[in-house]
């Protein structure tokens, strides 16, 4: 089972400072890759706090509260992108150990600070031509088109992940496997990661002369823009300077729409996740030629036949500047509803990883399937889906049934009975919403 499993003492001061990339080389180089600690993982509070300073300064400062439908949508894909790594180290990791193993030049010393600098400056580099690559060239993009789908920027965007992404960027790294220990880079694979999270916020402005060099708010908004200005900029994971030197640098400059070029107006997960490769399978076979096809699949996102390779900017839709995000109507009861149910499954996520090293490989992919279910039908209910009720209640009906037979069952039996009362008091309003909607007709259109 993957994962990385080092280093259990882990002080609130190295919490906050790793948000920031700002551990020393001396506290974070291990010989091994069993050594490393999962930081991703241990940031998880990290998130949460930073999440909800976020949310209320939205509300107390600027009046404005935090899109739930977006918000839980963005931290559904976060959700999602992890839970491979219930079962597997990440494919980025694993492979790099490949070529380490069998193709590796040299050996750098892994507890040198110089490795350490030089794996830091590597890895960007390297995130740099994948985050590039990833918005020229068609496939990849399928990908990392959900992490620019929401149509706000904050810090739950940050956490809007791919979780087919990665088994795209991992070819990217495999030089530095030629003489970086394994070790190092999986160090730094995760801080150039856990950086990136706190840039998603309006609430920074400008950051003076680290504008230079660090990537910063400022610059991920442009990057994280619709209008034609910010097309195709600002790569950088860490540092801006890439930017810089291989033309791709743009200032943030008018007022930022965010998402995609044309929106997908959903919140339905799996939708959001994968509704780019279904339009690339459907713009394959409707496309005349077979060199066609292939750039199809290996251009950019605007190409077409007879266009450059990225397709022409005069085609980008025009942005106004007022322009209205996706979204749908929903009562304070039912944002309330879909809140504490996503809480409810992200306990059943957090305490899986907590103990994957001891629940079955059935649990696991019982538990998986659960959370999926649950992130697919409160996105529906997000969505107003008419059948969003009957998908609600085999949810809840199916929480009750696994936690009858030990799936989902915790140590504190009052809990379990707790959940037992609420789950069967849902399954109760959503079975007669349900039912009501099956026998209530749509009134027949007028000719």
């Amino acid at each position: 089972m993957g994962g990385f499993t080092g280093q259990t003492n882990f002080s609130v001061s190295q919490g906050v400072r790793m948000m920031f990339y700002v551990l020393h080389p001396n506290e974070t180089s291990y010989k091994t890759i069993e050594e490393v600690p999962d930081y991703v993982d241990k940031a998880t509070v990290y998130f949460t706090m930073m999440l909800v300073m976020e949310m209320i300064l939205s509300w107390a400062w600027k009046g404005r509260p935090l899109r739930i439908n977006d918000g839980l949508t963005s931290l559904s894909a976060g959700v999602m992108s992890r839970l491979p790594d219930v079962f597997f180290r990440g494919v980025e990791v694993t492979t790099y150990i490949y070529v380490w193993h069998h193709y590796r030049m040299a050996e750098l010393p892994w507890d040198s600070p110089w490795t350490w600098w030089l794996t830091f400056i590597g890895v960007d580099f390297a995130y740099y031509w994948f985050h590039r690559m990833a918005h020229e060239v068609n496939i990849i993009w399928a990908g990392h088109q959900t992490h620019h789908s929401s149509e706000d920027y904050n810090l739950t965007t940050a956490l809007r992940q791919s979780f087919l992404q990665k088994y795209f960027s991992w070819m990217f790294y495999w030089p530095m496997a030629l003489f970086i220990p394994p070790s190092v880079f999986a160090v730094h694979l995760q801080f150039n990661l856990l950086y990136q999270f706190w840039i998603h916020t309006e609430f920074i402005n400008h950051l003076g002369p680290l504008e230079l060099i660090l990537n910063t708010p400022s610059h991920h908004r442009v990057h994280h823009g619709r209008n034609p200005y910010c097309i195709d900029s600002n790569y950088g994971g860490t540092l801006i300077i890439w930017d810089r030197i291989f033309g791709t640098f743009v200032p943030e400059n008018e007022k930022v729409v965010y998402g995609l070029t044309h929106p997908v107006n959903t919140f339905e997960p799996f939708y959001v996740q994968l509704q780019h490769f279904v339009y690339i399978w459907k713009t394959f076979w409707s496309t005349p030629g077979f060199s066609n096809k292939l750039s199809v699949v290996f251009k950019g996102p605007g190409w077409g036949p007879g266009k450059p390779r990225l397709g022409l900017p005069e085609e980008l839709p025009m942005v106004t500047g007022d322009e209205k995000p996706y979204d749908p109507e929903l009562s304070t009861s039912l944002q309330i509803y879909a809140i504490i149910h996503f809480f409810l499954k992200l306990a059943i996520y957090q305490h899986m990883f907590e103990a994957k090293l001891v629940l079955t490989q059935t649990v696991l992919l019982v538990r998986i399937l659960y959370i999926l279910l649950t992130l697919t039908s409160l996105g529906f209910l997000l969505e107003k889906k008419p059948k969003a009720a009957i998908l609600e209640t085999v949810r809840c009906s199916i929480f009750l049934l696994l936690q009858k037979y030990g799936y989902l069952t915790t140590d504190i039996p009052n809990l379990n009975k707790i959940f037992e009362v609420i789950f069967s008091i849902c399954i109760a309003v959503w079975g007669i919403q349900a039912v009501k909607e099956f026998f209530t007709k749509k009134p027949q259109k007028q000719e």
